[in-house]
This record gives C-alpha cells, structure tokens and sequence, in this order.
C-alpha cells in the first residue's frame, strides 16, 4: 500500500528508517533518509517493512566494497530488494556468479563493444536528428514520450535487430519486466507473467531465424551462434530473463538520464548557462547527468557467509542492499554531491553503473547516446524549459520520469 504520509527521517528512531519505501521516489524524499543513514548509521539493519529484514550499504566506498566482493555477496538469486510472489523467476546473467555469469555476458557483450558502437554513431546521429526536428516549438509536451523513450527504443531496436514496425513493443515489454511487487510496485502477476510469455514467444521465433543465418552482431544472433549459450532457447525461463535484463539495460536506465539531464538543467541554470557558453562541456555533463540521476537506486546481494562490516555482523544468508542512490550523495568522496555540476572534476567517478564484474555492460552505450542527443539539441534549440514538476516513477529500482513537460526555444 503507497502513502503520502512521508514521515521526516530525522524524528524517526534509526531502527525505524526503511529507505525500500517506493513513495519516497515518487515523491523525491529519499535524499535525506540516506543523509541520514550515511551519518549516523551507513551499514544499518531494517527488521521488517515490506520486504522483510535486510542491510542497507549507503557509502559508496562500502558499496564498492560489497560489489566487488562476489565471493561473499552473492548477486544469485535477484538483484531487487523483494522477493517475487509467485515462481515466476527467470534466471539471468546480472543475478548470475562465475562461472555461468562470466560465460553469458561474453556471449552478448560484443554488441556493444566500442568497435560496435563506432559503427552505429553516425545512423544514431541521424535518428537523433530526425527525433529533434519534428519536435513542436513553443508547444508544451510530454519529454519522456516524445525523446526520451522514442530514441532508447530506436536504439534497443538496433541492438536487438528487430522489425523496425515492432520497436515499440521493446519499451512495452521493459515496462513490464520493472513493473513488480518486489520494487514496491502493486502489480497484477498473472498479467505481467502472460505479457512477458508473449515476449518470450516473438524472441524465439527471431533467435530460430537468427540461428538459421549468418552470424551478426545484434544480440539475438549474437547468442544464438555462441557455442556456450545456442542452447538458451531450450530453456524458455533463462532466454525470458536474459532478454529482460538486455531490454530493460538499454531501455530504462538511459530514457531516464535523458529525461533527467533536462530537468537538472533547468533546476541549475547556472549550469545551463555554461553549456550555452560552451557546449564542449557536453561529455563531462553526460557523466555527471548519470550520477545526479542515478537512474537505478539500489542492487542487491545474498551475504553467502558470516562477515563482518562496517562494525555489523552480517550473518550468512542476509539480503544486503546497495543504495547507488545514496552512494552517488556520499559526501565523503564527492564534492557538493548535492549540487549538478556539469564542468565537476573526476565527473566519471560515480558508481552508476555498479563496480566488478557486473559493472553495466552498456555503459558506453548510454554516455554515446547522451553525448549524441545532447550535441544535436545545442545545434537547434535555445532552450528546453520545463513546465511544471516532472511526474516521477513509483519505483524503489528505477528512478525515473513518467512524464516532463517541456517547451522548446529555437
């Protein structure tokens, strides 16, 4: 049950401070119960809630440290806070350990390779253009749908090399894959389980043809020739639960730093301003776009023994929670981490795309397809204002925009 009533965290007791609640996202109100946390109590233990008893690790040198433990923190079962509440689980590689975890994100990481992306620069440029220039000046309208989503769909599109007709079905699917009751999100299970099986059912018929033909690189053919994985297909739950995790990985973490970049913008128009006088400053501000965003809040790991940390005893078999949200604030290691600083030093160095061997895979993906949008605006528009206050995402996982209203200056 969602409720507005958000209590201030610092009247609570410590041991009553539950960051898993979803309407502190939707509301925006998670930033002090971290700063909070990170003060008083980094490595904290929360016994009950909605998603039963687990650690929250909100400093980011504790985060990297539990992220690059993977012998200890184990990422198996799931990466989510809760627990699925039917058996609807479908293995994938980013909730996987070495050995299975290193042989399948091999399989698939060649389809966005930096050769890969070089190639696919100049027809996202194009696309980007195209999006841009049929765009209404001085009419309100909704950010997300109109660029944010429709150009992450154009490029999972090519990632996955489906019928261009069928791209908005990838959006739709990713939507569905995130929408989940172990994220805080109330959803009808069986209807999110029917809609996903139809997924499954297009991607086997494309990984049959893919299998058929000569290899290539998007990533159903990338798969499906690969001797360690051709045989996925004979395991509907593991194809399903790998092509969520590629979907949503190409989808939402980047529609949502799009959708971010603009709303930062106009929140510090000081910095706005220095992107006008210098729009060289654009690959510094896509880095530093991703961690004022911080468009995935948390990941989760399954302690496999007994360890102590930060001066706690996480017991063998504990849920222990990374908040990136909270790492990407600490102000232990980041300057002014409150504050969007589009010219900040060592932009890069923030914990966005996780830390070890399940760092994103797309990465390079994401801070190309920023640095490409956000080129092509500055060549047509004076201006992107925002109209009113963006509607946030009901999500402790993705921390994102349902909708920004905007209205373009040439």
């Amino acid at each position: 049950m969602v409720s507005d009533e958000i209590p201030d965290p610092w009247s609570l007791p410590i041991d009553q401070v539950d960051p898993s609640r979803a309407e502190l996202y939707l509301h925006n109100r998670h930033g002090d119960y971290f700063r909070r946390l990170r003060q008083e109590d980094p490595v904290h233990f929360t016994a009950g809630g909605s998603f039963g008893p687990y650690w929250s690790i909100t400093k980011f040198n504790d985060i990297v440290a539990v992220e690059t433990n993977h012998k200890v923190f184990s990422s198996q079962p799931s990466i989510v806070i809760g627990e699925p509440t039917d058996d609807f689980v479908p293995p994938m590689f980013i909730a996987m350990d070495p050995p299975k975890h290193d042989v399948q994100r091999h399989a698939a990481s060649p389809g966005v390779s930096p050769a890969r992306l070089s190639d696919l620069e100049a027809l996202i440029r194009e696309r980007v253009g195209t999006i841009l220039d049929g765009l209404p000046i001085g009419e309100e309208f909704n950010w997300v749908e109109r660029v944010s989503k429709e150009l992450t769909t154009q490029m999972l599109a090519i990632l996955f090399d489906v019928p261009w007709e069928d791209r908005y079905l990838l959006p739709y699917w990713s939507d569905v894959s995130t929408t989940s009751e172990a994220v805080g999100i109330p959803t009808d299970m069986a209807e999110r389980k029917r809609i996903l099986m139809e997924c499954l059912a297009y991607f086997t018929r494309l990984w049959h043809e893919r299998a058929a033909a000569p290899p290539k690189f998007d990533f159903i053919s990338l798969m499906a020739h690969n001797p360690e994985t051709r045989d996925m297909v004979n395991d509907p739950m593991e194809l399903i639960g790998n092509l969520m995790l590629l979907i949503v990985g190409g989808n939402d973490t980047t529609r949502n730093s799009i959708s971010g970049g603009v709303v930062a913008l106009n929140q510090f128009p000081r910095q706005y301003a220095k992107l006008k006088a210098d729009p060289g400053l654009i690959p510094n501000m896509v880095s530093e776009i991703i961690r004022y965003q911080t468009p995935l809040s948390h990941m989760r790991r399954l302690a496999t023994e007994d360890i102590e940390f930060g001066g706690k005893l996480i017991r063998k078999g504990d849920k222990v929670v990374m908040w990136y949200a909270s790492g990407n604030r600490d102000e232990t290691v980041i300057d002014q981490p409150d504050e969007f600083l589009i010219d900040r030093d060592r932009a890069r160095h923030h914990m966005a795309f996780g830390f070890g061997i399940h760092r994103c895979m797309g990465n390079r993906v994401a801070e190309m397809q920023l640095r490409v949008l956000w080129e092509e605006i500055m060549k047509r528009f004076s201006h992107i204002e925002l109209v009113g206050e963006p509607r946030r995402v009901l999500s402790n996982f993705v921390n994102g925009f349902e909708e920004v209203t905007v209205r373009l200056r040439q």
